[in-house]
């Protein structure tokens, strides 16, 4: 990827080297030019965008030395920004526009970045696939026949296609880390609770946060990375305590007792905690710290399927108790409290994102959908077992890009640290980065 990331473009016009207008008018020419056959921007709003490039560059004129200042990027369609359409992906809400911006958006274009417009997303952003009967269906840069991943499915495709520099994601079942996965760049999980969710909300709803769900960076290096997460959090977040490898401990999840993994994926992996190794850190393969994976597994998708429905009743089924929903909480807590335990013992871990790399185009439901992993049909429902390592618990994951198939197809690997070690999660992926792709 020649273009520059959001660090290098904030840079270049601070240094009268271009100009906030002219990087906007880039980015414009890029997503026209590129997305065509990706639909990965699918609400656009180049118009106010130039109005608001040049603005940043009066500000830079007057002084204003904000972080992003005049770096162009794009946003999931789930987030407000007033005056556009949030619509989830849902027919029925295609006409919703939002009041007024969301959190994250005031405080990113405080710092200076300017909006060019939303990105795909599935119906109710439950999906690790972005299609739906507004904007149609985003496909995979590397291969338009697979998937790009949901539900930041249009984010991580307009990064890997170098449409744009920075963007911003939620997940709560994978939906920063599988996207960045499948596309071959970067995304972060935050810890629960240090990034505020206000103005990502359901369409015409402003409620409470949603359990499990964080927002998150999205970004083609860690650097990006890095910055888009401090500049949005609630409070800052303590800065990395790791430097370099030597005596870096790492544990190295790469089976699940209910989730297969293709052997391309575990051999990346390997390949990145060979590579560390060899450089002084230490590398682990089991602990008896770990908590009951099957067990997190089944408690997790049980919250997560309450999460999603708001409480709702399943079909045939009865809506939980609030004694049991308080049983829950209670069952999630000692989790939390096990892998806190373990990180006591371990600087991070390594697992990941997903059991298979960017599959093919599937429109069967959730529920009954299979997916091929080694030659074998798999429920793929049970995948969600890998971002659910992180997300149950609440825990920083840094999805990192780590290798390619045979076929050219990325590979992620997510690197996991303690609660508030957000800085941890992205500076061990960093290493691991640079050592992979190290000539």
């Amino acid at each position: 990827m020649t273009e520059k990331s959001a660090l290098e473009t904030a840079a270049a016009i601070r240094a009268g080297e271009t100009t906030a207008l002219l990087e906007c008018e880039a980015a414009i020419a890029r997503i026209e030019a590129r997305d065509g056959p990706i639909n990965a921007v699918v609400v656009r709003d180049f118009d106010r965008a130039r109005q608001h490039a040049a603005e940043m560059d009066r500000r830079l004129a007057a002084g204003d030395t904000a972080p992003l200042l005049g770096v162009p990027m794009t946003i999931k369609e789930s987030y407000d920004i007033a005056g556009l359409p949030t619509t989830w992906g849902f027919e029925a809400h295609r006409n919703h526009i939002a009041q007024k911006d969301a959190v994250a958006v005031t405080r990113l274009k405080a710092a200076g970045a300017v909006f060019l417009g939303k990105t795909n997303v599935p119906v109710g952003l439950a999906d690790l696939q972005s299609v739906n009967p507004i904007y149609g269906r985003t496909n995979n840069p590397h291969d338009l026949a697979r998937v790009s991943g949901g539900s930041s499915g249009g984010s991580a495709a307009a990064l890997a296609s170098g449409m744009v520099p920075l963007e911003y994601g939620s997940d709560i079942g994978g939906s920063i880390r599988v996207p960045v996965h499948f596309c071959g760049v970067w995304g972060h999980k935050p810890t629960f609770g240090v990034l505020p969710t206000e103005g990502h909300f359901f369409p015409g709803t402003d409620g409470a946060r949603v359990v499990l769900s964080v927002i998150g960076p999205m970004a083609r290096d860690a650097a990006d990375l890095a910055l888009a997460f401090d500049l949005v959090a609630d409070i800052p977040q303590p800065r990395a305590t790791i430097e370099g490898p030597r005596g870096l401990r790492i544990l190295l999840l790469t089976e699940h007792p209910l989730a297969k993994t293709d052997p391309a994926i575990i051999a990346a992996i390997e390949h990145a905690a060979t590579k560390l190794e060899a450089a002084g850190a230490r590398i682990s393969r089991s602990t008896d710290l770990l908590p009951d994976l099957a067990r997190q597994q089944g408690d997790y998708m049980r919250m997560l399927a309450i999460a999603m429905a708001r409480g709702a009743a399943p079909e045939g089924g009865t809506a939980a108790t609030l004694p049991q929903w308080f049983s829950m909480l209670d069952d999630q807590a000692r989790n939390t409290r096990a892998w806190t335990r373990l990180f006591e013992e371990f600087d991070v871990v390594f697992a990941s994102a997903l059991g298979s790399v960017a599959f093919a185009h599937d429109d069967t439901d959730l529920r009954q959908r299979q997916l091929a992993i080694d030659g074998e049909q798999t429920l793929f429902a049970l995948q969600f077992a890998w971002p659910g390592l992180a997300t149950y618990p609440g825990l920083p994951a840094t999805s990192v890009p780590i290798g390619r198939t045979a076929e050219g197809l990325p590979i992620g690997m997510q690197v996991i640290a303690g609660l508030n070690r957000d800085h941890n999660a992205i500076a061990a992926a960093r290493l691991a980065h640079e050592l992979v792709w190290s000539k």
